[in-house]
């Protein structure tokens, strides 16, 4: 019954409303066509989405806008193929899984610079802190993308790119409060005078949150407070016509409390993680030959560090720990677009990058005193990458090139990807595949971590994780391409996986598959209403045990719509299904594999516009107040409602 639902559901979502929008004149307004949406994350330069092979999904401003979601993590628990997890309430640390790849193997990017985490033990990043302040739209592009963007980008890219400011001067702040005591505030102000543009954005978040591990077993009753401080910027000058210069940065300083584990007892009255993270990006922009060479320059400086203090308490009065992780990362990019025809277009360029990490950690417990230092450790990468993008009549679209990159330890890889697609006008039907090798170079902890008596850790012989991936689908545009209907099939193979084995140490031994179907749908019959839905089937294995893979959904199904009526109000209402996933239990003196179970969550998020530059708005999250774990034995929110202003100041 529960299938049959979900059918009807998606086919309800594919029947276009038979009405449009009004215009302030009574006029029915024009659909917008989906297939004029740009997207630029799969080539590296604008591309309508109608000419790209690859299977990419695009979060606007709008969208954001119109949910009032606070952070990038829930901005992506909608979206086709993505699994989000989190190990209890804001803050607490957070992780996705693309087409059921690992966390790790998902590039992170803001404003196209990676800011993967160069100290974490995988090199993975945590969603935690992340905001969307000033961030203008969200990428999230599909399978193996290393050709591009080198390291780590084995299962896909999401790519965040921020707000640059334009028009008159506009400030605006807004705020909002609700559930679990939480309260957020924010300041922007963005717009651009003769050849100056800015966009600068300042944001508070507290929240006294839920327990992280789950209040559902015993022993966890203490609520684990988050509290966030951002600030974003960007600032650009137009030095002339043909040449521009940019500098953004992004600032977070975060407290979260914590508990010791996951499931009965582990709660922690003192556990305390304290963040802070700085990016700076300085980028230059020219045309050259009669705007027929494009070249960007950009150097970027990420630095973050995490300090970790849990002290002796009541309830653990022989235990503490203490610890410090801190990374960073020094890259300078260089693109080069040459438009050779108006049918074809070469990108080609080059990336130097030095990352760096080190950590100390200390306990205590019954068992004596322990140590763990990682001194300082460094690693060098170089990349030069080419592709060729061209299109045929209108109708044969192509998209080719190949990488080589060079570690300082781990050597080198090259990879490759092949991207064809062709348009039949006739039934305005388009057949896609795409084909595609990523790889993932060691972290520097798995290359020198220090062994301790138990045996070795870290292993400098280490070689580069691989992938190949692939897929092939058909989309179908109707109404004048207002209604979009896709299915794609994927699969992605995993070869030399990084693992641990307690006798060696870290060695290249996995294997991994995971391959899926993706089914989707889109209707715009208006700027004012907008329907989306899609499914995931995903099977994730590894290859060498053939168990699945842990926290990765077999089934996701996502309906959303977007409605404005009333001339002032806006709707925004979301539904998810997440079926069951397998995980371990490591509460218990010996691990166990459990089984948790699907279930879905429905969010809702209501506008008015009072006046011109005042709104109100209203967003109620897990409206069923439906029991579930994205981690065994981790709490997640129940029903929670939040309601604020957002107000313009000037313009």
């Amino acid at each position: 019954m529960g299938n049959i639902a979900i059918i009807f559901v998606f086919a309800l979502s594919l029947v276009p409303p038979q009405f449009g929008g009004e215009d302030k004149k009574g006029q029915t307004a024009a659909p917008p066509s989906l297939q004029h949406e740009i997207v630029v994350t799969a080539t590296r330069i604008e591309t309508p989405a109608r000419e790209l092979a690859s299977s990419v999904t695009v979060i606007t401003r709008t969208d954001l806008e119109r949910s009032n979601r606070p952070t990038v993590l829930e901005a992506l628990r909608d979206i086709m193929g993505l699994a989000v997890i989190q190990n209890g309430g804001p803050g607490s640390s957070s992780s996705a899984f693309l087409r059921g790849a690992n966390s790790e193997h998902l590039l992170v990017l803001l404003d196209g610079v990676e800011i993967n985490d160069p100290i974490n033990p995988s090199r993975s990043y945590d969603f935690a802190h992340l905001s969307v302040d000033n961030v203008e739209r969200i990428e999230i592009l599909r399978g193996p993308q290393s050709t591009l963007y080198g390291s780590d980008a084995l299962g896909g890219v999401i790519n965040i790119l921020t707000r640059k400011g334009q028009g008159q001067p506009r400030l605006t702040f807004s705020s909002q409060g609700g559930s679990f005591k939480t309260l957020a505030n924010a300041v922007e102000l963005g717009g651009s005078s003769g050849r100056l543009n800015y966009a600068f954005g300042l944001s508070q978040f507290s929240a006294a949150g839920i327990s992280a591990a789950s209040s559902a077993y015993p022993g966890n009753s203490e609520k684990d407070s988050y509290r966030n401080l951002g600030l974003s910027g960007r600032l650009g000058v137009a030095l002339s016509r043909d040449f521009e210069a940019d500098i953004l940065v992004r600032s977070v300083a975060a407290r979260t409390d914590l508990d010791n584990y996951g499931g009965p007892g582990g709660d922690d009255p003192n556990s305390v993680q304290d963040y802070r993270s700085v990016f700076l990006r300085g980028q230059v922009r020219g045309l050259f030959l009669r705007n027929r060479w494009e070249q960007k320059l950009g150097l970027s400086f990420i630095t973050s560090r995490r300090d970790h203090n849990n002290p002796v308490d009541t309830e653990h009065p022989f235990d503490s720990e203490k610890g410090m992780f801190k990374g960073g990362l020094l890259k300078l990019d260089w693109q080069n677009n040459v438009f050779l025809h108006p049918s074809n277009t070469l990108t080609f360029g080059a990336d130097l990058a030095r990352e760096q990490g080190e950590s100390a950690y200390t306990s205590f417990s019954v068992w004596g005193p322990y140590e763990s230092d990682f001194p300082r450790r460094t690693a060098d990468t170089a990349g030069l990458y080419v592709q060729d993008q061209w299109k045929i009549a209108e109708r044969f679209f192509a998209t080719a090139g190949a990488r080589l990159d060079h570690h300082s330890r781990a050597g080198t890889a090259l990879t490759y990807r092949l991207a064809p697609a062709y348009f039949l006008a006739a039934t305005q039907t388009k057949f896609k595949a795409t084909l595609g090798t990523g790889f993932k170079s060691p972290s520097l902890y798995q290359l020198y971590a220090p062994g301790t008596f138990w045996g070795p850790i870290g292993n400098e012989r280490l070689k580069p994780e691989q992938s190949r991936g692939w897929d092939a689908g058909i989309e179908q545009y109707f109404l004048n391409g207002t209604v979009l209907a896709g299915i794609t099939y994927f699969r992605n193979d995993f070869r030399n996986l990084i693992d641990f084995d307690f006798s060696q140490g870290y060695i290249n031994i996995g294997r991994a598959r995971t391959r899926g179907l993706e089914i989707s749908g889109e209707v715009r019959s208006s700027e004012n209403l907008r329907l989306r839905t899609s499914y995931t089937r995903l099977d994730a294995r590894d290859m060498d045990s053939g168990a699945e893979l842990l926290r990765r959904p077999r089934d996701k199904f996502t309906a959303q719509v977007d409605w404005t009526f009333l001339r002032d109000w806006t709707a925004d209402l979301s539904a998810v299904y997440t079926g069951q996933r397998t995980d371990k239990d490591f509460s218990a003196p010996v691990t166990r594999d459990v089984v948790l179970p699907g279930g879905w969550r429905l969010d809702a998020a209501l506008s008015y516009a009072v006046f011109s530059k005042t709104q109100l708005f209203l967003r109620l999250e897990n409206i069923l107040d439906a029991k579930y774990e994205t981690v065994f034995g981790y709490g997640t929110p129940g029903f929670s409602v939040y309601g604020g202003f957002k107000i313009g100041l000037l313009n």
